[in-house]
């Protein structure tokens, strides 16, 4: 069976420092005149001062993918790796600088949050439009909009022009319309992120109602748990070239055990661009082994610490750093805040770098590799400041000569998401 898409060596290349004139008119125009060796008429004055030639920057670079009707794919990799400007480049919003891309079917795609909707128009009239742009008859969409509007939970706002939407009802709005137009194939970036988590829930079920009915969804996220529970295949990116591709759990365990993923360190030294806003921004985020320094390997016998370092710029609210440990099948093992530091929690703030550290006692973890979570918020009213999925990631490993929980085994069928060393009294019957 031919594949609903097919990828031969697209790169995708975008020139820093060069700007455009404005309009698509006056673009083309200018085009125009270059390419006949004539003065471009639309050269501003004003941008002498600009650079002639930008370097150029790859954003892709020799992608090659097949992906099968009823498939859903993950795609992840680090920020910048080319996952949005592959996705831009299979829904048409933008066009590959060189290769080919085949594309069978209609393609119903999440991007960016509104994308595809007037501002100007109601959520009534932008369904009707996302329809017609999909291809679909005003009586197609008619027979769905019931159920696109129960989906969207936004009954209340639907004549309402959408210029008035939260970024949240945004998303609901264009996830429902994205979901329920019947697309053969379904594209999702991480825009989801901005809803709330009922309606994050709510969507990947969703999702997996579409994989299961014969449709293909091609999904990016930074969330391994969400890529290994929705996804039967991933491509993992790196500087815009294609890493690894093929099963999931292979894909995203070798994302974390890489140098592809994240590190057993990070750092952000600008306020500017660090996660975060006005209340609390990340600063770094470290596991750092016995000896209190920074260590992609640890020993299942000594202490691990995890350290979060954030700006605080408030004395009216009380943040508080949270984690969450998470393993290579995506399984939450904890979730810990330094609200347990009891003296921390009674404490009034002040503007500054705060550091937290968290302590997990020497065996506990299982061998295996592990991200975190890290995340800066307040309960009062609850909100998340700052988060950084899968932040770090570090390996534990169980030596045979040391006193790890399986003494002399040296197999690798021990089971378990945690191995403690267990309090264990031996005695013979008749003693």
């Amino acid at each position: 069976m031919p594949p609903v898409i097919s990828i031969e060596n697209i790169s995708k290349s975008y020139h820093l420092g060069v700007i455009g004139s404005g309009t698509l008119r006056e673009d083309l125009q200018s085009w125009w005149h270059r390419v006949r060796g004539l003065p471009d008429p639309n050269r501003r004055l004003d941008q002498s001062h600009l650079p002639v030639e930008g370097h150029t920057l790859w954003a892709l670079q020799n992608v090659s993918l097949e992906i099968q009707q009823g498939e859903v794919w993950g795609i992840i990799g680090r920020n910048g790796a080319g996952k949005s400007t592959l996705l831009k480049i299979l829904s048409r919003v933008t066009a590959p600088t060189s290769g080919r891309i085949r594309v069978k079917g209609r393609v119903a795609s999440l991007l960016e949050v509104g994308t595809g909707f007037h501002p100007e128009l109601t959520g009534r009239e932008n369904i009707f439009l996302n329809g017609a742009i999909l291809g679909m008859t005003k009586a197609e969409v008619a027979r769905k909009l019931d159920e696109i509007v129960a989906f969207s939970e936004l009954e209340t706002f639907i004549d309402t022009p959408v210029k008035r939407y939260s970024s949240g009802m945004y998303v609901r709005l264009a996830f429902a319309v994205a979901a329920h137009l019947e697309p053969e194939i379904l594209v999702v970036d991480e825009v989801l992120a901005v809803g709330d988590l009922a309606f994050q829930k709510k969507c990947l079920g969703k999702m997996q109602d579409i994989g299961q009915t014969g449709r293909t969804v091609l999904f990016v996220s930074h969330n391994m748990q969400t890529i290994t529970r929705l996804c039967q295949k991933a491509i993992l990116l790196d500087h815009g070239r294609v890493a690894a591709q093929g099963e999931v759990n292979r894909i995203a365990a070798m994302y974390g055990m890489s140098d592809k993923g994240t590190t057993a360190e990070r750092t952000w030294p600008d306020w500017q661009q660090a996660p975060g806003d006005a209340v609390a921004r990340l600063k770094a985020v470290r596991i750092l082994n016995a000896e209190e320094k920074p260590a992609e390997v640890v020993d299942i016998d000594k202490p691990i610490y995890v350290e979060v370092e954030y700006w605080n710029a408030t004395t009216s609210l009380r943040p508080t750093v949270i984690i969450h440990l998470i393993n290579s099948d995506g399984v939450v093992l904890f979730a810990s805040n330094d609200w347990n530091n009891q003296h921390w929690h009674n404490s009034a703030r002040r503007p500054g770098v705060v550091i937290s550290r968290c302590v997990i006692p020497p065996n506990f973890m299982a061998e295996g590799s592990f991200f975190v979570l890290a995340a800066v918020g307040t309960f009062s009213p609850v909100t998340c400041h700052a988060m950084e999925r899968d932040a770090v990631s570090f390996r534990v490993v169980d030596r045979t000569e040391g006193t790890g929980s399986r003494g002399e085994y040296a197999g690798t069928g021990w089971p378990g998401v945690v191995r403690p060393y267990l309090d264990w009294k031996v005695r013979y019957a008749d003693s």
